[in-house]
């Protein structure tokens, strides 16, 4: 996956995101980002790296996200991988 490709790809989550109203506010709660931001921000490749952190941080929600958009259930952590921060040692 190249970096343009994962751009897409959190721009997708952000969309994803968008359509669940719980979702999106435990997102924006936890990243200090408001409606605005959402946005402003979405391409800038460090936001779109927190997209892509929250969705990874639940299983549930990462099927959900690549069932519904027929992505790998790896493409997420490919794609972050690809994003600002990615390249950091997974201590987990």
């Amino acid at each position: 996956m190249n970096k343009a490709a994962a751009e897409a790809l959190a721009a997708e989550v952000l969309g994803w995101l968008a359509q669940d109203d719980e979702r999106l506010m435990a997102f924006l709660g936890m990243t200090g980002a408001d409606i605005g931001d959402l946005r402003t921000r979405s391409t800038d490749p460090d936001f779109l790296g927190f997209l892509v952190d929250f969705l990874l941080q639940d299983e549930a929600a990462l099927i959900e996200f690549c069932d519904r958009t027929n992505r790998s259930y790896d493409a997420p952590q490919r794609a972050r991988m690809m994003l600002p921060g990615g390249d950091l040692p997974n201590w987990t």
